[in-house]
């Protein structure tokens, strides 16, 4: 069945008496004339029950319709032209101009709100003007506009879900300006639409604010609840890719117990997601120079890839990758390094592979006119231990030291460089 008679029939059977529901068929050419003669229901205006509808179906997508997903964009063009189509006295009901307010908010075409604008007051009364164009500016990029006609919006004022959808327009309005804020309005949004598309997409944000922030608790706890409730979302890609964005920024090294609690998070994850996100973390790990937190990383990564030849392979690298910086753990990283098979790997992780062990080598190979061991190898913990040596070392080892110094932080920044232009994607 193609979207737009997805769209129509799932409009039928909302609005349909049970009796009709009964006899509705999927492929019937019928289902549309349904929908057309459907009255709304008594109280109900016909701009708010159609756009109740818009947001049932937006709600299966949250719980992982793909059905839903692919009829919404039929029922949107539905939609779009019957708000086109009214009358203009329809519009001076402001529930009606809330239902397009919240039509063009969920994905409809903004012509309907420049047709509102037009009308001029009293067709549209003044009250509801600034509500009208802060919407249409949003959603046309204007962002400075935006921000002044809608940040003054009383949410509260405004029926819940509509209330939602503004305060989510809000919170995008001012992650960059203001995270904590952002962050307040999200918790709004998912206290004033729960169990909907609404909820979903604010949990989806809020996983990256609670990260900017460093609120690791409520970075757990978000994740918790998504994974339990949305995580067959069809927006559950994006999510993940959210989490892996977080994951990358911390440094598990300086708290196992924030490892171990996200490992248990994790958990409610499916296996191949949940290895990927593992992997992705472990190689931008090696990028921040999360010596420890890489090797935690790819730990897990190696333990959860059984069977799975060529993710074990990744893990094995990103955790020999990580290891050559460290004096105790070249000589066994290097090791690690030769005995992978580089035509198990993706190319850029090949690439990886390669330039690893060529930097390795580098690292280890004398300076003219001395030898340089592991501990001279290391880069910034080299460094640190060069500082806090004692000032009685002899006067023959400290022409050596800058030398091996220089030459093994030119080389880690290559490799630094070459991970991080690979770690921008999951596999």
């Amino acid at each position: 069945m193609n979207g737009r008679r997805q769209a129509a029939l799932m409009f039928a059977l909302l609005s349909a008496s049970g009796a009709a529901i009964a006899e509705a068929k999927p492929d019937s050419e019928a289902s549309l004339p349904i929908v057309e003669e459907q009255a709304p229901k008594e109280g109900v205006s016909k701009p708010v029950q159609m756009v109740r509808t818009l947001q049932m179906m937006q709600d299966q997508i949250a719980l992982g319709s793909t059905d839903a997903h692919t009829g919404q964009r039929g029922l949107l063009t539905i939609l779009d032209s019957r708000f086109m189509a009214m009358a203009p006295e329809v519009w001076m009901d402001r529930k009606n101009v809330h239902a397009a307010i919240a039509l063009t908010l969920s994905g409809g075409k903004p012509q309907i709100l420049r047709k509102l604008l037009e009308m001029g007051d009293p067709a549209l009364p003044l009250e509801h003007r600034t509500l009208v164009e802060g919407a249409l500016a949003y959603v046309e990029g204007r962002e400075e506009e935006a921000k002044s006609k809608l940040m003054a919006v009383d949410l509260r004022s405004l029926p819940p879900m509509l209330g939602a959808q503004i305060a989510l327009v809000q919170s995008a309005l001012l992650v960059r300006s203001d995270v904590k804020k952002s962050g307040d309005l999200l918790d709004f949004v998912r206290l004033q639409a729960p169990g909907t598309l609404l909820e979903e997409g604010a949990l989806r944000r809020q996983v990256f604010v609670a990260s900017q922030t460093g609120e690791m608790k409520k970075f757990l706890a978000l994740t918790s609840d998504y994974l339990r409730r949305y995580r067959r979302s069809v927006y559950a890609g994006n999510f993940r890719q959210r989490l892996a964005a977080a994951l990358t920024r911390i440094d598990f090294g300086k708290d196992p117990a924030l490892f171990a609690d996200v490992v248990k998070v994790l958990e409610d994850l499916e296996l191949e997601p949940r290895l990927d996100l593992y992997l992705l973390a472990a190689r931008s790990s090696v990028d921040q120079g999360f010596t420890e937190s890489a090797r935690m990383l790819a730990d897990k990564a190696q333990e959860l890839s059984e069977g799975d030849v060529v993710r074990s392979t990744r893990a094995k690298l990103y955790r020999a990758a990580a290891m050559i910086v460290l004096p105790e753990s070249i000589g066994s990283a290097v090791a690690d390094l030769k005995s992978i098979d580089g035509s198990l790997l993706p190319e850029r992780d090949a690439t990886i592979l390669a330039t690893a062990l060529s930097i390795a080598g580098q690292i280890r190979q004398p300076p003219a006119g001395g030898t340089v061991g592991p501990q001279n190898a290391a880069g910034p913990i080299a460094a640190q231990a060069d500082a806090a040596a004692p000032k009685s070392a002899t006067t023959e080892q400290a022409p050596e030291q800058p030398a091996a110094l220089s030459k093994a932080r030119h080389i880690l920044s290559r490799i630094d460089k070459l991970i991080k232009n690979q770690a921008s994607t999951v596999q």
